[in-house]
């Protein structure tokens, strides 16, 4: 026999409670990356190259602050910029529910410079073009809700007393979120009867270069005026709304330490009993001349290797889910992204081999301070 096999079958000495002290380890460890990834993906918004250089211009006292359109000639006129249209949320009701999706109302015919990833068929923007009721529909939106081209949508609305009958001419997919309804700031003008203003400028920079410099002149446009402005990158707009959830990630970080810690606990404790278990084996050990140090790693490869084999299976299984599943579908399009990034897997990792170590020094300590004599008495 082998030491390396010696370690294997003390291992699994107990099959059952080896299996669930791998589980725990497993679970544990999965909860604990799953939780950093939603962490992550909702405190960092992910970004491409395109939504890198466009700019959301709103109210510089608030979001429900409404901007005159007029400024539309300013914008535009400001070196650097390439397209401008306005934005503005409609937030309406979708079959008496609030749905997941946004509903924005903008200048159809700026939308393909502005929005360069979303990929439309030609036809299909003609007819949105065309047609000052109808409106395109992100791909997840459209399978989640069972929608197709001709298919008419009622949106009721909640910050705006109208209700917009929009009929669908197209599908737009390729975008970081496919969930997003678009339809003609027109026809939002005339249901809701409020023509002359817009909620926010969605402005697109020709370059990453310009970008600083199309941000402070948004800025300085419209100092001193009625309806002063606060330009900011998508990005960072995003950001704004992550700010209004509160601390959100010290309430992640702390479900994480709990999880972890009761993981150490579970551990040591299985680890604990294993040992126990076998004191007259480690005597007789001590007794053909074994040293302390040689015990102690018999005790950590055994912890070392039930915490990375749960470590394995855990943070393994998290990657096969959210890599060769589709996260939007199972989540009903409440989640779009989950990326399990190789800093988080190191992270877990990490965690894993601090139980392995931390799990076996009770033990080991236990065993170094029984002498032979103590430990050929004790019972099995």
């Amino acid at each position: 026999m082998t030491i390396a096999s010696f370690i294997v079958k003390n291992a699994l000495r107990n099959k059952r409670r080896a299996l669930l002290c791998i589980l725990s380890v497993a679970v544990s460890l999965f909860l604990f990356v799953t939780l950093l990834v939603g962490l992550r993906e909702m405190t960092v918004p992910p970004e491409d190259v395109n939504s890198a250089t466009r700019i959301i211009v709103r109210n510089k006292i608030s979001l429900a602050n409404v901007l005159p359109a007029r400024q539309r000639t300013v914008v535009e006129r400001i070196p650097g910029v390439e397209a401008v249209t306005p934005f503005t949320f409609f937030g309406g009701k979708f079959q008496n529910e609030q749905p997941m999706f946004a509903q924005f109302a903008l200048d159809v015919a700026q939308l393909p410079r502005i929005l360069l990833e979303a990929h439309i068929p030609a036809e299909q923007f003609k007819a949105f073009l065309e047609d000052s009721t109808s409106c395109v529909i992100g791909r997840l939106t459209a399978e989640k809700y069972k929608l197709k081209i001709g298919v008419r949508m009622t949106l009721v609305g909640t910050f705006y007393p109208c209700t917009l009958e929009l009929k669908i001419v197209g599908l737009y997919e390729g975008t970081l979120d496919d969930r997003s309804v678009f339809f003609h700031h027109k026809y939002f003008d005339e249901a809701t009867g409020n023509t002359g203003i817009v909620g926010t400028w969605w402005v697109k920079a020709r370059s990453l270069e310009e970008m600083p410099a199309v941000l402070d002149k948004l800025n300085h446009a419209f100092v001193n005026t009625s309806a002063e402005v606060r330009a900011e990158s998508e990005r960072a707009f995003q950001m704004s709304f992550v700010s209004m959830w509160g601390n959100i990630s010290l309430l992640i970080h702390s479900i994480c330490s709990v999880v972890v810690f009761t993981l150490v606990l579970v551990t040591a404790s299985t680890m604990s009993m294993a040992i126990r278990e076998r004191f007259r084996e480690l005597a007789v050990l001590k007794a053909l001349g074994f040293r302390r140090r040689e015990l102690f790693a018999f005790i950590l490869a055994e912890s070392f290797g039930l915490s990375m084999l749960g470590a394995l299976l855990g943070i393994g299984g998290a990657y096969v889910l959210f890599t060769q599943f589709s996260i939007a579908k199972m989540t009903q399009g409440i989640l779009v992204l989950f990326e399990l990034t190789p800093k988080i897997m190191g992270l877990g990792a990490l965690v894993a081999t601090a139980l392995g170590i931390v799990a076996a020094i009770a033990p080991s300590i236990a065993a170094a301070r029984m002498s032979v004599v103590q430990g050929l008495k004790t019972l099995d």
